[in-house]
C-alpha cells in the first residue's frame, strides 16, 4: 500500500502543478519522482512482487490492479530518476525556448503552466505503464503518454512542429492501435486482460502486439517518424521521448513473452537478424548527419536494435533487456541535454560542424557527453552489463557460433565509433571561435545527478540490488 500511495504523488502532481509559478513548479516535479524512488528501491532489495488491486471489471477485462515485481521497479526508478533531472533542466530550457518564441505564443507564465502539466502528464504516464497490471490499463496510459507528448511537441516543438507532431502522433498511434487489436484478442481468448490470470496468447495477438511495439521502438523501415520527432521536439521532451518513451515497448514485449515466449522462439533467428540490420543501418546513418539531436535520433534507432536482440536469449537476454533501458534512459537523455544546453547557450546552434572544441567553452557539458557516450558504447557503465548479458545469452542459444557473435560483436562497435565520432567532431579539436558563456547550473547539474547512476548500477550496492533481484524473478543466467 505505501508504493502505491508513493506512485500516486506524481499522479496528484499533474493536476496541481499549473497553479505554482515555473521555478516551485520545477521543484514540485522533480521532488513528486524523487519521493517514490526509496520505495522502489526498497522493494528491488527485498526481491518482493506486489499486486495491490484497485478494482474488478466485467469479463473480459477482469481485474485492475498495480503489479511491482522487480521488472516493474528497475523500469519506474529509471522513469522516476530521469523525469526528476529532466524537469529541473526544463526551466531554464524552456525560459530559452518561449523567449524564442515570442509572438507565436501568449504571456510566458500561463505557457509554463500548460508545460508543467503536460510535461507531469507525459512522465506520469510513461510510470504508471510499468506498474499496471492489466493490458487495457497499460493500454490507456501508453496513450495518455503518446497524447501529452504530441501535444508538446505540437505546442513548444522546432521547424515545422505541427507537420512533426502529427507525424509521431499517427505512427505511434498506429503502433497503440495495433497493440490494442493484439490485447482484445488476448482479452476474448482468456476472458481476461489481467497480466496474473492470462494463460495463452496465440499467434495472431502476438504479431499484432509484436508490429506495433516494432513501430513504436523503431525497428528498421518504421524507424522514418523518429529522427523527425526527436529532432524537432523541445529538448526536455527529446530527453524523455528518446530514453524512456520508445523503449517502453520492449517492456510490453517482456511482459508479452513471460506469458507467452512461442512467437519469439519461434521467429528468433528473424527477429535477431532484423534487430541487428536495425542497429548497423541506424549506427552507420549517424555518421552523415550534420544536426546534434537528429545524430542522437538515429543512435536510438540503433539503440533499440539492441533490446530486439536481447529479447530473443532467454533469460540472460531478458536481463539485458531490462539493463538496456536503463543503460539508454541514463546515457541518452545526457546526450539530449548536453544538445540542449547547446541550443540554449549558443542561440540555437544545432549544426555540428559548426561546433568544433566546444570543450574549450563548456567542459561540464563535454564532460557530461563523454559519460553518455560511454553509457551507450558499454564502456565501464551498466551498458557493460548489457552487453555481457547478451553474449551470455548468445552463447547459450547459439552456442560459440562465430558468425552470429561477431554480427552482434560489429553492433556493439558500431556504437563506440559514433560515440566518439561524435565527441572528436563537436567537442575536440579547433575551438570554433565562439565566447565562453555563462549558463544556468540547471543546464548541466542534472546531467552529472544520471551519470552517477550510470557508474553506480556496476558497483554493489545498486549492482547487487538490481542484478539479484531480476535474476529472482527472469531466473538465473
Amino acid at each position: 500500500m505505501i508504493l502505491l500511495i508513493l506512485l500516486l504523488i506524481p499522479l496528484l502532481v499533474t493536476f496541481v502543478i499549473p497553479f505554482f509559478k515555473p521555478r516551485t513548479a520545477t521543484v514540485i516535479s522533480a521532488a513528486s519522482f524523487l519521493i517514490p524512488i526509496a520505495g522502489i528501491l526498497y522493494y528491488l532489495a527485498t526481491f518482493q512482487s506486489l499486486e495491490i488491486m484497485l478494482f474488478d471489471v466485467a469479463k473480459p477485462i477482469g481485474e485492475f490492479y498495480v503489479l511491482a515485481d522487480p521488472i516493474s521497479n528497475a523500469f519506474g526508478f529509471t522513469i522516476c530518476i530521469v523525469s526528476a533531472m529532466v524537469a529541473l533542466y526544463s526551466l531554464p530550457y524552456m525560459k530559452h525556448r518561449f523567449e524564442e518564441m515570442r509572438g507565436e505564443i501568449g504571456n510566458e507564465l500561463w505557457e509554463f503552466r500548460k508545460y508543467w502539466f503536460l510535461y507531469q502528464l507525459y512522465a506520469v504516464s510513461m510510470l504508471w505503464l510499468v506498474y499496471s497490471g492489466n493490458l487495457i490499463m497499460l493500454y490507456v496510459f501508453l496513450e495518455l503518454s503518446l497524447v501529452a507528448s504530441f501535444m508538446l511537441i505540437f505546442l513548444y516543438g522546432y521547424g515545422n512542429r505541427q507537420w512533426v507532431g502529427i507525424l509521431y502522433f499517427v505512427w505511434t498511434h498506429i503502433a497503440g492501435v495495433l497493440a490494442l487489436i493484439g490485447f482484445l484478442i488476448i482479452a476474448f481468448e482468456n476472458q481476461t486482460l489481467a497480466l496474473h490470470s492470462i494463460t495463452k496468447i496465440g499467434l495472431l495477438a502476438w504479431t499484432l502486439i509484436f508490429l506495433g511495439m516494432v513501430v513504436k521502438l523503431p525497428g528498421l523501415g518504421p524507424h522514418i517518424w523518429l529522427p523527425w520527432a526527436h529532432a524537432e521536439a523541445p529538448t526536455p521532451v527529446s530527453a524523455l521521448l528518446s530514453p524512456l518513451t520508445v523503449g517502453l515497448a520492449g517492456y510490453v514485449l517482456l511482459r508479452i513473452y513471460l506469458i507467452e515466449p512461442s512467437f519469439i522462439i519461434n521467429f528468433r533467428d528473424i527477429i535477431i537478424a532484423y534487430g541487428i540490420a536495425t542497429s548497423i543501418y541506424a549506427g552507420f546513418s549517424v555518421f552523415k548527419q550534420k544536426d546534434y539531436k537528429r545524430l542522437l535520433a538515429y543512435s536510438t534507432v540503433s539503440q533499440m536494435g539492441y533490446v530486439l536482440i536481447a529479447l530473443c536469449l532467454g533469460s540472460a537476454g531478458l536481463i539485458g533487456v531490462v539493463l538496456q533501458y536503463m543503460s539508454h534512459a541514463f546515457g541518452k537523455s545526457i546526450l539530449f541535454m548536453t544538445a540542449g544546453a547547446i541550443i540554449a547557450t549558443f542561440h540555437g546552434l544545432r549544426d555540428i560542424e559548426k561546433m568544433s572544441g566546444m570543450h574549450e567553452y563548456i567542459p561540464t557539458i563535454a564532460n557530461a557527453a563523454l559519460i553518455g557516450f560511454m553509457t551507450l558504447s558499454g564502456i565501464m557503465t551498466i551498458g557493460m552489463f548489457v552487453e555481457f548479458f547478451i553474449l551470455i545469452g548468445l552463447t547459450k542459444i547459439y552456442g560459440f557460433n562465430l558468425w552470429v557473435i561477431l554480427a552482434v560483436v560489429i553492433v556493439f562497435i558500431i556504437s563506440g565509433l559514433y560515440g566518439f565520432y561524435t565527441m572528436k567532431v563537436i567537442y575536440y579539436g579547433t575551438p570554433a571561435g565562439y565566447e565562453k558563456p555563462k549558463f544556468s547550473r540547471l543546464l548541466d547539474a542534472p546531467l552529472y545527478v544520471l551519470a552517477f547512476f550510470c557508474f553506480a548500477f556496476v558497483f554493489p550496492p545498486l549492482a547487487k540490488i538490481l542484478l539479484e533481484s531480476l535474476k529472482f524473478v527472469l531466473g538465473g543466467v
